[in-house]
């Protein structure tokens, strides 16, 4: 994925292909908040046919479109040199119709990855065995979608601009600091007063803490991978910005569902998840993009090791 390929289209595209996408992105629900397989699958399977119905769709207008610019051309190549008009082949290169992108193939990704993920339970764990699990698993959903998109596909829907944006300013700066002081003010309420904190295991040891850094930290950068560069990605190739951001939220915020941001955490997760693919959008820069998730998760990591040791030094105020 380049840069000048994040370029959504303004309308909205015909409604079978919404409901595709829709019922697409409603599998992350299914699967990872009512954990229900058979359901997801079905819906995955309707919207991918739906998709294929829309693919179609498209193709007969894009011909239908092509075949009178084509009547056109032709009409001009035939009159007279008094016109002054350009006599041109329709077949001249550069005036073909470039190719559009899949809805199918496009939507297969997600499709992919998430069956990917769906291999594994996403309750979180720490011993070794787990976090092999994990690696594999989180790995496969991100890298099995690029490879067939590259190397099968052929369109390269997805990518990673690590510094697409170029250089940091005042901007960037200021909503890192931000995230600091919004993660130190709601995180150590949301976790400590909701019990949420109970659903990652206990880290008391040294080992542990490590394990458990090195562990939100990975799902962190994941994250940003595949929602941001992978969903989010394909999904601005046929939907305007808000449409696309909307559907990488309902996948994201289910994903964080089952890894454990319960109770009330949507209410979190949800901007959360919106305000990155705008601002992935703003600044072009999954490193950028990643930076703010470490961050937010450092503040994570930080406060599930108070609630698991209340008896450490409380510097988060709202702790309660």
């Amino acid at each position: 994925m380049t840069l000048h390929a994040l370029r959504p289209p303004r309308a909205l595209p015909h409604p079978v292909a919404i409901l595709a996408a829709l019922l697409v992105c409603g599998v992350a629900p299914v699967w990872f908040v009512a954990e229900a397989f058979w359901p997801g699958a079905v819906l995955a399977v309707l919207g991918l046919t739906l998709a294929a119905v829309a693919d179609r769709a498209a193709a007969r207008a894009g011909a239908e479109t092509h075949s009178g610019a084509r009547s056109t051309a032709e009409a001009a190549a035939t009159m007279g040199p008094d016109t002054g008009t350009v006599s041109v082949s329709p077949h001249t290169p550069g005036l073909s119709a470039p190719r559009s992108a899949s809805l199918l193939r496009d939507l297969s990704l997600i499709v992919i990855g998430l069956s990917i993920v769906r291999t594994i339970s996403l309750a979180a764990a720490l011993d070794n065995g787990s976090m092999v699990r994990f690696t594999l698993a989180l790995g496969g959903a991100v890298a099995v979608p690029y490879v067939v998109s590259r190397y099968v596909y052929r369109d390269r829907a997805t990518g990673f601009p690590w510094r697409g944006g170029g250089r940091w300013g005042w901007f960037h700066w200021g909503w890192l600091a931000s995230v600091l002081v919004l993660g130190w003010v709601l995180l150590p309420w949301y976790f400590i007063s909701s019990g949420v904190y109970q659903n990652w295991p206990e880290v008391t040891t040294p080992d542990l803490i490590a394990r458990l850094f090195i562990g939100v930290g990975a799902v962190g950068i994941w994250d940003e991978l595949f929602f941001i560069c992978t969903v989010f990605a394909v999904l601005l190739r046929h939907f305007p910005v808000w449409a696309a951001n909307v559907l990488q939220a309902i996948v994201f915020v289910s994903f964080l569902w089952e890894l454990g941001y319960r109770s009330w955490g949507p209410l979190l997760t949800i901007p959360f998840a919106l305000v990155q693919g705008i601002i992935f959008l703003r600044t072009r820069s999954l490193g950028y993009v990643v930076a703010v998730h470490l961050l937010f998760d450092a503040v994570v990591f930080a406060v599930l090791v108070f609630a698991h040791n209340p008896g450490m030094v409380n510097v988060f105020l709202t702790a309660r």
